[in-house]
């Protein structure tokens, strides 16, 4: 895995050196600038982790720059401002254009090292918190003690140990991403970045700015592909990605380098790639719709996630997780099922998967009003023609008692659902329905767990 890089800008040669020795001892990858100049150029041919920036410079000071890099806006790092007769002032003025810390020279091992990590962690939880926001699923493992599972668990533990690239297969919401992400917290990159590429919503144009990002004068967006260096690039529904984009990732990919969008020089990355299709990707290869060159290069180690029909006897224990998991972390009431209950459930063939059994939890511990889960309540669920469903004044009470961002999720979810109906599962029409642009719609849809193509 490639080390954590830090951008250290000063004016002073000597303590450059030492910060950049001090920080290499600690197996730390240091760059060295001199001046705002050099801190541009060096911050454009990589994306740091982290930024140490002196504020005092000949030319143009660091609050300027800082203050340039956070109006610029695309992938930031924390940026810590060092200074040798700073004030409090300087200190408030750097931390509100958005400075992680502030220390001052002369600099001390002890202290240099505590703020760096404490930077370095406080950046890592950002990202986890964002990626559990992204999660389509809320685990951190696939659930299930059928053999079929814990066999699945074992292979993925076995390839986690070797860097080659991965392709899951399996069914919309059986639980790839999941699937995806353990096994990066059980490989050497476990502290790199876990990358999210969603190719399905994405256009031509909006794939190769997103992934390889892009340059205007100063200004620098880092792409998906760029801050993934270190860690995995998850492709989710690779099948759908343009064949033009297909090529020149696979070509970036192969040869650790790439141009971002109006660059002109090539950017070195370090990642491990994992593919996700639903998709036989050798009969889109037959069909002319995939690259062969990339097929085969995604198919070194397959791992196929097997549809929720496949074992059944794993309801249950799915049922308790997403139960306690609502209930303990989103404040849900906390309901169990009857008996009658769990029998139907198990005995149903779950389209939707694992992803049907967490959005079904959680319809039933916002709208239900019992402890106990019921058939009737399952049978109402699970959409039978033979029960009416809950009325619209009884929905929304239950609704007005919950918490704002529920209520909100709530709300969205049955208006989108509603209105994605109406459209015979067309997201182009929702679209224009909901006056939403198609990629935010996606992404929004995929938040809330809503799959296009299962709704008829």
């Amino acid at each position: 895995m490639t080390a954590q890089h830090i951008l250290v800008v000063d004016d002073e040669p000597d303590i450059r050196e030492i910060v950049k020795d001090i920080l290499e001892d600690e197996g730390y990858e240091v760059s060295v600038a001199e001046n705002a100049v050099s801190a541009r150029e060096h911050r454009r041919q990589r994306r740091p982790d982290m930024i140490l920036l002196d504020i005092w410079m000949p030319g143009e000071d660091g609050i300027s720059l800082l203050k340039e890099w956070r109006e610029a806006g695309g992938s930031t790092c924390p940026i810590v401002m060092m200074s040798g007769h700073g004030t409090v002032e300087t200190a408030v003025e750097a931390t509100r254009y958005g400075a992680y810390d502030f220390v001052e020279k002369p600099l001390t091992t002890a202290k240099l090292l505590l703020t760096v990590r404490r930077a370095l962690e406080a950046e890592q939880l950002e990202r986890e918190n964002q990626g559990l926001k992204q999660m389509t699923s809320l685990v951190s493992e696939p659930i299930g003690s059928s053999a079929l599972m814990q066999e699945l668990r074992d292979k993925a533990r076995k390839v986690a140990q070797h860097d080659t690239w991965i392709l899951l297969i399996g069914e919309s919401g059986a639980g790839k991403e999941t699937l995806a992400r353990y096994i990066h917290a059980e490989s050497a990159r476990r502290e790199g970045r876990f990358v999210n590429v969603s190719a399905g919503p994405l256009s031509r144009d909006d794939i190769a700015s997103e992934l390889f990002g892009s340059e205007t004068g100063d200004v620098i967006n880092y792409g998906l592909l760029e801050q993934a260096n270190g860690g995995v690039l998850f492709l989710d529904e690779v099948s759908d990605m343009p064949l033009q984009a297909q090529g020149r990732l696979l070509s970036a990919l192969e040869s650790g380098s790439f141009v971002r969008l109006g660059g002109a020089e090539p950017v070195e990355v370090d990642v491990r790639v994992i593919a996700a299709s639903q998709k036989d990707l050798g009969r889109e290869v037959e069909a002319g719709r995939f690259r062969e060159d990339l097929y085969y290069r995604l198919n070194v180690v397959p791992l196929i996630v097997p549809p929720l029909r496949e074992h059944l006897e794993d309801v249950q224990e799915l049922l308790n997780f997403y139960v306690d998991f609502y209930s303990s972390r989103e404040g849900l009431p906390y309901r169990h099922f009857s008996i009658a209950a769990q029998n139907r459930l198990i005995h149903y063939a779950w389209p939707g998967n694992v992803l049907e059994v967490r959005n079904l939890v959680q319809r039933l511990l916002i709208l239900g009003s019992d402890q106990e889960v019921t058939v009737e309540e399952i049978e109402i669920a699970l959409g039978s023609r033979s029960h009416k469903p809950v009325g619209e004044e009884q929905w929304q009470s239950r609704l007005f008692e919950l918490p704002m961002r529920e209520a909100r999720e709530a709300f969205e979810r049955a208006y989108l659902m509603h209105q994605l109906k109406s459209a015979e599962g067309s997201v182009s029409r929702l679209s224009e329905r909901v006056g939403m642009e198609r990629t935010h719609l996606y992404r929004k849809l995929r938040a809330l767990g809503i799959n296009p193509k299962e709704v008829q």
